[in-house]
């Protein structure tokens, strides 16, 4: 007899994974508890966080909208600026430490050291969600009042969510130097003009973000007067750096974001038992997954790597999966089918990094 002599298959590596029959082994996600079909849902993060939002609508999960689209807006017009993409008009967010900002501002707890950046176009951008606007606004209070209105809206959701998901994306910001703002893009990608003097490369470490998603939920919870807070279920984006700013190779630096991300996941989820982690980025990026869940440029993910997923997901939380979808390890060689528009067409400030390449 030893502690090892009854521990459930899960345990052990040949069982779980090497003898597992499809590319997902079966119960990799144990819930903490359920999701009630009632609850106001808000999701944010970095790009890989819009199919998740996506996949619940589908479902028939109650994900909330408190930015809406104006009627009479085209569908395709309404994801290029911005709409219903995520559960407020915030774009994406790719660092904990920008969620934090967020919050702070929306209660009027601070106050950033910039806000308008000036494009190329000679328009005006909000500088924490640049792509809403995608041909900016003809002036910098018109900026200001925009965001006054977003902040507002973000106020209400943070004020009534039941249930946050969000998606940890990056370590990887630029910020301002007198102020210490983080941006989620790079000044003069999007809009704004770099310069040296002003702004500086930030690479959060473990410390720093798991103190920052304390002191977001701490603030949320301050916030909400309802009886039952909040919860929250964070994952961890699969998909690689575009560029990095470090002097690492973008490999390494992708294994340093990731791993310091899964890791402060892994012990907020562990310590606190209304945070739950959800395993998104091990289901796509193991190695043991053949990269089948990659497209040719081996960071995008294909849409049967998204499904796999959710379907992992709603397996739990409903008992539901779509067996047709199933990945088995027997047709891990299979051409997978071409995505569909929608589903190419996520918003990703990130990826203009990748124009910049030589």
């Amino acid at each position: 007899m030893n502690p090892y002599t009854n521990l459930p298959k899960t345990s052990f590596w040949s069982a779980a994974v090497a003898k597992s029959a499809t590319t997902v082994p079966q119960n990799l996600y144990k819930k903490k508890w359920s999701i009630d079909k009632k609850d106001q849902i808000a999701t944010a993060g970095s790009c890989f966080a819009q199919h998740i939002g996506r996949h619940l609508r589908e479902n028939a999960y109650r994900v909330m909208d408190v930015e809406p689209p104006p009627q009479g807006l085209l569908i395709t017009d309404q994801k290029r600026f911005g709409f219903s993409i995520y559960s407020a008009r915030y774009g994406n967010i790719y660092t904990v430490r920008q969620l934090l900002q967020l919050a702070k501002e929306a209660f009027s707890e601070w106050l950033p050291g910039e806000i308008v950046w000036e494009g190329k176009n000679g328009r005006y951008y909000d500088a924490f969600r640049p792509g809403v606007e995608p041909d900016g606004l003809g002036s910098p209070e018109e900026v200001l009042a925009h965001r006054a209105y977003h902040l507002g809206r973000v106020r209400e959701l943070f004020e009534k969510m039941d249930l946050f998901i969000f998606t940890l994306g990056l370590t990887e910001a630029w910020m301002h130097k007198e102020s210490g703002t983080v941006f989620p893009t790079a000044p003069g990608t999007i809009a704004g003009t770099f310069d040296p003097s002003r702004y500086k490369f930030k690479n959060f470490l473990f410390e720093e973000v798991r103190h920052d998603f304390n002191t977001f939920k701490k603030i949320i919870h301050e916030k909400q007067i309802k009886k039952n807070k909040c919860k929250f279920i964070l994952t961890v984006s699969p998909v690689p750096l575009t560029a990095t700013a470090s002097d690492k190779h973008v490999m390494l630096a992708t294994t340093y974001s990731k791993s310091v991300l899964r890791a402060v996941a892994g012990q907020l989820s562990m310590h606190q038992h209304d945070i739950d982690y959800f395993p998104s980025y091990e289901i796509v990026s193991n190695p043991w997954s053949d990269y089948q869940f990659f497209e040719e440029n081996l960071r995008s993910v294909r849409e049967s790597g998204v499904n796999a997923v959710m379907q992992a997901f709603f397996l739990e939380h409903e008992g539901l999966v779509n067996n047709e979808n199933l990945l088995l390890r027997s047709s891990s060689s299979e051409k997978v089918s071409e995505p569909d528009e929608d589903f190419e067409n996520l918003v990703c400030e990130e990826a203009i990094l990748d124009a910049f390449s030589r």
